[in-house]
């Protein structure tokens, strides 16, 4: 198999290397900004090498991953003499393979691998990466590489153009970021009447791990529930008027929520046009002052 380096050693190319590393990809080389981190990925997997700078990961394997925070590939990449026939590969979610233009001029192949996970911790991130789906920016020879990959993780891939990479990204934050903050939200809520945020969170797990299998098993629109699906306009109504007393911070993410939900439930079929129009109506008043 392809002698793989990484130059970062942070949460997501420790698990790489690890997950790779366990998959039969000999991962001969690491640097990183500090030798701690560094030598945790190498102490992780075997045969791996603690290089004192990237231009020696560079010299010593054929594939290179630059796992450092996005805003510092681009210069590494500048930093760094590359060979014809390496390959070079990022992981960052927004940026596109354009950022490893210096690496392509040299006569390197690039490429973007970047998996939709989300990682809060080393250990989390070695436990989810299986699984994933692995956004990849390639042309062969490297594209068949990353998709063998992304495979022998037990993942899928998605190939992506250079164009495509911020609104998939945008994308991601909206599905995994904004999720965390929707919950924060609702948990506010719960302390108006005396219940703490780890309590309430705890009390919203279940409800938010049921909803997740009805996206999985039900898919979306059919998964949606709720007074909207059901067109319930006075059960709205009521939120509206309690959130106008108890928490008027939210009400516009509430109301520009719900307009956003109208056109699944009038997918799913249980609402009709006219009670869509109300809704709508009556959730967009605020807005018309």
């Amino acid at each position: 198999m392809i002698d793989i380096g990484f130059i970062g050693a942070g949460t997501v190319g420790t698990a790489l290397a690890v997950r790779l590393s366990g998959k039969g990809y000999p991962v001969v080389a690491v640097s990183s900004r500090t030798k701690a981190s560094a030598r945790r990925l190498a102490e992780a997997v075997s045969g791996c090498r603690i290089c004192d700078d990237g231009q020696a990961v560079a010299d010593i394997a054929h594939l290179v991953f630059i796992t450092t925070p996005d805003d510092v590939i681009a210069p590494v990449v500048q930093g760094l003499h590359w060979h014809p026939g390496q390959s070079v590969v990022h992981c960052s979610g927004a940026d596109s393979t354009d950022i490893l233009e210096p690496a392509r001029g040299c006569g390197a192949h690039v490429g973007g691998f970047h998996p939709l996970q989300t990682f809060a911790s080393v250990a989390h991130a070695i436990e989810n990466i299986p699984g994933s789906t692995f956004a990849i920016e390639a042309e062969e020879p490297l594209l068949s590489t990353l998709k063998e990959m992304a495979s022998a993780l037990e993942g899928s891939w998605v190939r992506l153009s250079a164009g495509d990479k911020v609104l998939y990204h945008a994308a991601a934050v909206v599905a995994c970021n904004y999720f965390v903050t929707l919950v924060k939200l609702a948990t506010d809520l719960w302390q108006s009447f005396g219940v703490p945020p780890e309590q309430a969170t705890k009390a919203f797990l279940p409800l938010l791990h049921g909803t997740l299998k009805n996206i999985d098993n039900v898919g979306i629109p059919g998964c949606l529930t709720g007074p909207i699906a059901r067109g319930d306009l006075g059960t709205i109504k009521k939120h509206i008027l309690a959130l106008e007393k108890a928490a008027p911070g939210v009400l516009s993410t509430y109301r520009e929520l719900g307009l956003q939900t109208i056109p699944i439930a009038l997918s799913k079929g249980k609402i009709d046009e006219e009670r869509a129009r109300e809704l709508r109506e009556l959730l967009a008043k605020e807005d018309r002052g």
